[in-house]
């Protein structure tokens, strides 16, 4: 059996105040004497069998935090469950303000075909997107107090195309800008060569008219009904060419030609026909009669079976023959 030694204060027993591990602390000091009667009654006690019965002097030890650090504990404790609390009334403040939900936030609504935004919405940076389209039965507005522009980039981040809409003027920068129909058919298409309108029809509305600088190629020209359709040339001259021919009709009224010169009617190859009942020539000069009992430097224009005219100096009776060398 070992031998057990007293406890004695002061020896290297690991019961000294400076050799105390943990935070243990004596809330009593035995004399010598309770030292040796403690250390019977563990002997005592360390034999099975023999009952004894323990003193009401006894030392204990309570072992824990006592004193300023328990209560600099207890408050660093309250404090950290303020600022839990303080953080979990934040986030769902901030929650409750912008309208989270399992669908999104707010306006905007996270659905498989992209972003959805509900309303107006007001973007205060760039907003880069490759499709944004309306709702069906709504419209699709770009509003903003200086312009829109609209960029298309290549890869490497050059602008390929913009549309430009300013208070003032609308911009298209690209190589073509064309637009289409609901089938796909395009309907006007610029580029920097020609201008091309696909439509079946071209109205010009404005009480002055059309304008071009230089030539026009078209297959018809016609007038609204009701309306006049004038062709006019105020400082040059008015040229109708065609590799077929020139067809010029008025259904329900006439046909003027007016001009300062010459009204020349030519055709390179082919004929001039005039297809009328009747052709007057109202202002042409009348011929007088000269002493001699003749016209002077006056012709009559005659007209062959076959359409043509030509000119035969005029007489008294007419100079026009049927089977003149003119008309064979």
């Amino acid at each position: 059996m070992t031998e057990l030694k007293p406890a004695v204060w002061g020896e290297d027993t690991g019961l000294t105040p400076s050799g105390m591990k943990g935070n243990a602390l004596a809330v009593c000091t035995p004399g010598p004497g309770e030292v040796q009667q403690m250390v019977r009654e563990q002997y005592t006690t360390a034999t099975e069998g023999t009952p004894i019965e323990r003193p009401e002097n006894q030392c204990v030890y309570k072992i824990g935090i006592y004193g300023w650090r328990k209560r600099c504990l207890y408050l660093f404790v309250l404090l950290l469950l303020i600022i839990l609390v303080v953080n979990l009334a934040l986030t769902i403040w901030i929650l409750r303000v912008m309208w989270f939900s399992p669908i999104g936030m707010g306006h905007l609504h996270v659905t498989n075909d992209g972003l959805r935004l509900e309303g107006e919405s007001e973007f205060l940076l760039p907003l880069y997107a490759k499709e944004i389209r309306s709702r069906v039965d709504s419209s699709l507005l770009l509003q903003s107090t200086q312009n829109v522009t609209v960029s298309a980039r290549n890869s490497e981040g050059e602008v390929t195309g913009r549309l430009k809409v300013g208070p003032k003027m609308v911009e298209v920068q690209s190589q073509q800008f064309q637009i289409n129909s609901k089938d796909g058919k395009p309907l006007f298409t610029v580029d920097e060569k020609e201008v091309v309108v696909g439509t079946d029809k071209l109205r010009v509305t404005g009480p002055e008219g059309a304008l071009f600088e230089h030539s026009v190629e078209t297959p018809l020209v016609r007038a609204d009904p009701f309306q006049d359709l004038r062709l006019e040339s105020p400082t040059r001259s008015l040229s109708m060419d065609a590799p077929r021919g020139v067809h010029i009709k008025a259904h329900a009224g006439k046909i003027e030609a007016l001009s300062q010169m010459d009204v020349i009617l030519q055709s390179s190859d082919g004929m001039l026909v005039l297809d009328t009942e009747t052709i007057r020539l109202p202002k042409l000069v009348q011929g007088t009669w000269s002493p001699s009992g003749g016209p002077e430097g006056l012709y009559e224009i005659c007209v062959c079976p076959d359409g043509k005219l030509y000119l035969s100096v005029a007489g008294v009776d007419t100079t026009c023959q049927e089977h003149s060398h003119v008309c064979l």
